[in-house]
């Protein structure tokens, strides 16, 4: 996923030089609305101070990716729901958008990664082995408190542990650990403080992931920031994720029913009892251009049993389907494509070096249908030479039942999550 970022900042770069402006980093948020950066535009601390070249992150795109997708796909099929404080080195690694969060009293900010896919909220906290130089610092904060082995959150996450002061966890993903005691603080978002809020505060960091400034869980589990703030919030909230080529490389996270669009189309929102925070939808068809490509029904389907279905994340860049309907997809696209050369590049199979007239496709949900514009499914190169279909199929080697509509897709789009009337909105927006 960091290559899929890398390739585009490429593509900002010469944006910004072509429009000769610079991005306003210092924009204040107001009322519930927080701005939504990514995490390579120039207001983000992590952005590569010396990009690859746009060849070099497409071939390694297939390995940073699939992290994501296996990550994914394990919540999928998990047996059980249990709420993971830190998300691993899918997320810790590769945050993709991210927005600011002011935490503790007086207000200490960070930069939090923005997940729908994950519930609680971790930060990298002072004296943290491991973690990045950008840290809170719970001592200067009056309104701290650990929370002990007795408060029912503990109950919340996995494998709690007991010491003197406070309930902590230690997970494991592949080479990677994280050491973390359950704490609550105030967090302002926006204009919003929300007091008592509880999350993850982190102690260890061991193996090849770094975590930056930390998380926030926007998805339904009961330590997610919807469950933690259904008073103020109603859990509603909605964003708009910028293009990746834009200059000023700003969206927006609006968070409560009010200011929400009116004229939008909806999709109900399914739900997986074995993982409930995933955001679920009944992805019916594709077209491409005006025809429907022919998808096995199975590919497409939903069954919480296995874990299979289509679901909406922030965190993976470009979207993976299951192979039969990636294989349909592509093979239409191709053939309407004409006689124009297919190349491939890394994760990439279908790409053409020469100017190309490229049909529309369209997913179809139940109750609407979302045509993307081109910069939503094709990723071209910086010299404009390459151009590549932004989609790939599920990895060969996780659980590839799982269809993903990933940010790259989502981009420019407002995707509102109404959780109390159990439905997803779509309304083209130019947010960049």
């Amino acid at each position: 996923m960091k290559a899929v970022v890398s390739v585009l900042a490429l593509l900002l770069i010469v944006s910004l030089t072509q429009a000769g402006s610079s991005p306003k980093c210092s924009t204040q948020d107001h009322g519930s609305t927080l701005q939504v950066f990514h995490v390579y535009s120039p207001c983000s601390p992590f952005r590569p101070s010396m990009p690859e070249s746009w060849e070099e992150t497409i071939l390694h795109m297939q390995v940073e990716d699939q992290a994501r997708l296996q990550y994914l796909s394990s919540l999928a099929v998990a047996k059980k729901s249990v709420v993971p404080i830190a998300s691993g080195r899918q997320i810790v690694q590769s945050p993709t958008y991210i927005v600011r969060a002011r935490i503790g009293t007086p207000a200490q900010t960070l930069l939090l990664a923005m997940d729908t896919s994950n519930d609680a909220a971790w930060i990298p906290c002072a004296g943290c082995e491991g973690c990045s130089s950008t840290v809170f610092t719970p001592v200067r904060s009056t309104s701290f408190k650990p929370l002990g082995c007795g408060a029912p959150q503990c109950k919340q996450v996995p494998n709690p542990t007991c010491n003197v002061s406070a309930c902590g966890f230690n997970l494991t993903y592949g080479s990677s650990s994280v050491a973390a005691d359950l704490a609550q603080d105030t967090f302002t978002l926006a204009n919003d403080a929300v007091p008592a809020y509880t999350f993850g505060c982190i102690k260890k960091v061991t193996g090849n992931s770094v975590p930056p400034q930390g998380l926030l869980g926007l998805g339904r589990g009961p330590l997610s920031l919807l469950s933690q703030t259904q008073n103020l919030y109603q859990s509603t909230f909605s964003y708009c994720l910028p293009s990746f080529k834009a200059v000023n490389f700003s969206g927006s996270l609006r968070l409560g029913p009010i200011g929400q669009p009116i004229r939008i189309k909806y999709t109900p929102l399914l739900k997986n009892p074995r993982r409930s925070s995933l955001y679920y939808v009944n992805l019916q068809g594709i077209k491409v251009g005006r025809g429907t490509v022919n998808i096995p029904p199975t590919a497409l389907s939903f069954n919480p049993a296995t874990g299979a279905g289509t679901v909406i994340d922030s965190g993976t860049v470009f979207t993976r389907l299951v192979t039969p309907a990636y294989n349909a997809v592509r093979d239409e696209f191709r053939r309407r494509m004409g006689k124009a050369t297919v190349t491939s590049l890394g994760g990439f199979d279908t790409c053409y070096t020469v100017p190309i007239t490229v049909p529309t496709i369209t997913f179809m949900f139940a109750g609407m249908n979302v045509t993307l514009p081109q910069d939503n499914f094709l990723i071209r190169s910086s010299t404009g030479s390459l151009s590549c279909l932004a989609m790939a199929p599920a990895p060969d080697n996780v659980n590839s039942v799982l269809n993903v509509i990933a940010n790259l897709q989502q981009q420019n789009h407002r995707v509102l999550f109404d959780v109390p009337n159990s439905r997803l909105g779509v309304a083209r927006e130019t947010c960049s």
